[in-house]
């Protein structure tokens, strides 16, 4: 299947769910019968019940163990392809995580087709790589450095520090579509279990 096919596919998928997702209760209103209080409390994602998830994306890490790494979940359930997690606030217009990538480890090489993705660095050094058709781009970021990749850019990270690298994730929807891999990619092949 060609990379445009695929792109079609995710465009089309990305609208049926989204139709499906217009019949639902926006995150950002008050539930029937409670408090102010209530309402405000399941807006708060602390620190403390966070736990690093590393079997999100552990069908890379089985591949290649260079490519293990966590998301921390705060705000909607990110691009991963992790379908729910109760202990994250309802989003409703971005996705908002934190990803821990150890020294030497890579973010492959993959490609959101309907969203704008940031990275901003708060501990460590990545070199971030971005392709669009057959150009290449190259940035060093480090601590409190912030990179935007438009939908249509593959994009990778790879920690080039040596510590662990932390970095905040956002995605521009509230659940992106999963992304894709360049056709020529090994993870391209990849069949992943829906969590």
């Amino acid at each position: 299947m060609s990379d445009l096919s695929d792109q079609a596919k995710a465009l089309a998928d990305a609208r049926a769910r989204a139709a499906v997702e217009a019949d639902t209760v926006e995150s950002w209103k008050r539930p029937e019968g409670a408090s102010f209080e209530e309402w405000m409390n399941t807006r708060i994602a602390r620190f403390e019940t966070r736990r690093y998830d590393w079997d999100a994306l552990k069908f890379q890490a089985d591949f290649d163990p260079a490519y293990r790494r966590a998301q921390m979940r705060y705000l909607g359930t990110g691009g991963t392809g992790v379908n729910a997690d109760n202990n994250t606030v309802r989003n409703e217009n971005f996705t908002f995580s934190t990803m821990l990538i150890p020294a030497g480890n890579i973010g492959p090489s993959h490609l959101h087709v309907d969203v704008e993705e940031v990275f901003f660095v708060m501990r460590g050094k990545m070199k971030v790589i971005l392709e669009k058709d057959g150009e290449r781009f190259e940035a060093i970021l480090g601590e409190r450095d912030l990179i935007s990749v438009p939908p249509g850019v593959y994009r990778e990270e790879h920690n080039i520090g040596e510590e662990d690298a932390l970095m905040c994730v956002m995605l521009g929807a509230k659940k992106p579509i999963t992304p894709t891999y360049p056709p020529d990619s090994p993870l391209a092949k990849i069949k992943r279990e829906p969590k």
